[in-house]
């Protein structure tokens, strides 16, 4: 059985081709930089590529980009797009409406859409790709897996806000936590790699790219994690502001004369690496920029470190200690200044980097803590695709 998986990001569009019989991967790819120019890279089981850049000023450019390198060039895997068997796509937000993967229908991808409220920056792209594969690949069968899914395990008193309890009940106002796929996959990745349960395991996972997250994971399960009610809540991230006092929002609202939706925008949009640095929402031009000498690229990356630092002591301190720190998502995975800087003084858990090994870590699962850290500190390159295709298969299969 073949299944494509489409995972549509706030500036990305990750897309796997998968042989379900082995869960081999026939082609993969990523449509990048949506909205800021565009990139695509593509490879083939067999080693054949296609590595250009494009116009994507939208995540349907992106979608109808894929379809065309999957049946045409000399990089191409099927004949048609018939052949593929069914359709897996990753979605930000289900609110209470989803709690597990689903098979998709019109009334699905509208109530998909109208959860973009909550994930302005996520949910439509979600949408708009699953319409425009609905579009090109009539009948075939597609399910939703949510990100928010694997977060259910919170208990009552991480997920609840200090507001009104019927603000609650009439409006469901509560943390709901994403990147869940990812958060699910590389925890039972590293237990794995440490030769342990991931029952046995305290877990911290960073997964940092554009959208970034911390999670709690303890005995396998989310007791805690740093996005809220939508994905702008916790980290600095590419153009999201991350947790700030609410007055503020209140305040610029007035100052700057902003509706509701346009303050949305403002800090969805216009905010974070972007926001700080001026450069980019991009953390390698951040980056790059930072190594110039550009102080607000420098202060943009400081934060980001300060701030994934405070969230890896408090969730140690939710789960009486922490036994591994792992890093994933494109900084996490390719990013060693920033794992140093989140990782440097922490004397008080015994966390000790290996210096040569995080340096040389880059998209590859390697352990990047020294021989006498307390803590174990990994790399472990994120595969929510994989993941999105079993859910997909077990959907279809009934």
């Amino acid at each position: 059985m073949m299944v494509l998986v489409i995972n549509a990001g706030s500036s990305s569009l990750k897309y796997q081709l998968l042989d379900m019989t082995d869960e081999s991967v026939i082609a993969k790819g990523n449509c990048d930089r949506i909205g800021i120019g565009g990139h695509i890279s593509h490879k083939t089981a067999d080693g054949r590529a296609v590595d250009a850049d494009c116009d994507f000023p939208s995540h349907d450019a992106a979608v109808r980009k894929l379809v065309e390198v999957l049946t045409t060039g000399d990089a191409k895997v099927i004949d048609s797009m018939d052949q593929i068997d069914a359709i897996g796509h990753r979605v930000v937000h289900g609110g209470e409406k989803f709690s597990e993967a689903t098979r998709i229908t019109d009334e699905v991808v509208d109530m998909i859409d109208e959860l973009s409220e909550l994930a302005p920056v996520h949910n439509h792209p979600n949408a708009v790709a699953i319409r425009v594969c609905m579009e090109v690949m009539p009948g075939v069968p597609m399910v939703a897996v949510f990100d928010t899914g694997f977060h259910q395990t919170m208990p009552e008193k991480a997920y609840m806000m200090g507001l009104p309890y019927e603000d609650y009940e009439q409006y469901h106002v509560r943390k709901y936590g994403f990147h869940g796929t990812s958060h699910r996959f590389v925890s039972r990745a590293v237990a794995e790699a440490v030769g342990k349960s991931v029952e046995e395991l305290k877990i911290i996972s960073c997964h940092m790219g554009n959208g970034s997250s911390v999670t709690a994971v303890n005995k396998g399960k989310c007791v805690d994690t740093s996005m809220g009610f939508t994905p702008l809540d916790g980290l600095l991230m590419g153009t999201r502001c991350g947790s700030i006092d609410p007055s503020v929002v209140t305040y610029l609202m007035n100052k700057k004369g902003f509706t509701p939706n346009e303050m949305s925008d403002y800090m969805n949009k216009k905010s974070g690496l972007l926001g700080i640095s001026g450069v980019s929402s991009d953390n390698r031009d951040v980056s790059a920029a930072a190594a110039e000498g550009n102080n607000r690229a420098k202060l943009a990356n400081e934060m980001l470190k300060y701030q994934t630092k405070k969230l890896v002591g408090a969730y140690a301190a939710v789960m009486n200690g922490v036994d591994v720190i792992l890093f994933t998502g494109g900084i996490g995975e390719n990013d060693g200044a920033v794992r140093s800087g989140v990782c440097a003084d922490m004397d008080y858990l015994g966390v000790k980097i290996d210096e040569a090994a995080n340096s040389g870590a880059r998209g590859k699962l390697t352990k990047i803590s020294a021989a006498d850290s307390k803590v174990q500190v990994w790399v472990v390159p994120t595969n929510e695709e994989l993941l999105i295709a079993r859910d997909t298969l077990a959907v279809v299969k009934g």
